[in-house]
């Protein structure tokens, strides 16, 4: 899900349902209005945009219980924050990489004439356990940079609590991710402008290599920036 700006809610729905058991909750919405606090579930009827046959009811079992590592960073935002969010809850899957993007809102069209509307902003999405997504993500069961040495576009990199004026998160777990050592920062900058573009799915990929590091059991290398007490164990994913 790295780099995914999100897409249409039935969309999200659907991916967590391939992975999650019939009837689990995926997301939740809540506003002050009544008709904005609303609960989407691993059912047809919340995934499907037309009638006909279950695309998911053929899929094979292992579906279910596959292990699994979902690839997030900064650019991952609204639809795949919920996937995320939703496989992260029910311990699913082991998310990886760096902090989401943080756009947990939902926007509502309100009619004002024959010819013309307003987009509102009307309620937050809610992931099972109840963690609010808006203005601060989903954060990697395991921080890994893009590269061993950091980094690189981290000083570039902006996410919804650096913005002004943003929606608050409601909970007060938002946190702003601009870092305070410019000069580090400045100095991967420099760094990753002599370097080639990272191809995603690569033998350079590292978030990818520390991904099947960690399914086979073995010990994933941690951002720098991670905090000290970050540990496989703390997490309780376990490679198989």
């Amino acid at each position: 899900l790295r780099n995914d700006p999100g897409g249409l809610l039935q969309g999200a729905i659907g991916v967590a349902a391939a992975f999650l058991p019939k009837n689990a909750e995926i997301v939740s919405t809540n506003g002050q209005l009544a008709d904005s606090r609303q609960r989407f579930y691993a059912r047809p009827e919340f995934y499907m945009l037309r009638s006909g046959a279950d695309p998911l009811a053929t899929l094979p079992p292992a579906f279910k219980n596959l292990p699994m590592v979902v690839l997030v960073n900064t650019g991952s935002a609204s639809a795949s924050e919920i996937v995320a969010g939703a496989l992260q809850d029910y311990k699913r899957a082991a998310i990886l990489g760096s902090q989401t993007f943080g756009k947990g809102s939902v926007q509502t069209i309100r009619p004002i004439g024959r010819d013309a509307a307003v987009k509102l902003t009307t309620a937050r999405y809610y992931t099972p356990a109840g963690r609010s997504i808006q203005a601060r993500g989903i954060v990697p069961d395991f921080p890994v940079d893009e590269t061993l040495e950091g980094d690189g576009l981290n000083a570039l990199r902006m996410r919804e609590a650096d913005l002004q004026h943003h929606l608050s998160n409601g909970s007060g777990q938002e946190v702003a991710t601009r870092e305070d050592d410019i000069e580090e920062q400045m100095r991967l900058l420099a760094e990753a402008r002599t370097r080639k573009p990272l191809d995603y799915g690569s033998a350079d990929d590292f978030q990818l290599a520390q991904a099947l590091r960690h399914l086979k059991g073995q010990e994933v290398v941690l951002s720098r920036r991670a905090e000290p007490s970050t540990t496989l164990a703390q997490h309780g994913h376990k490679g198989e």
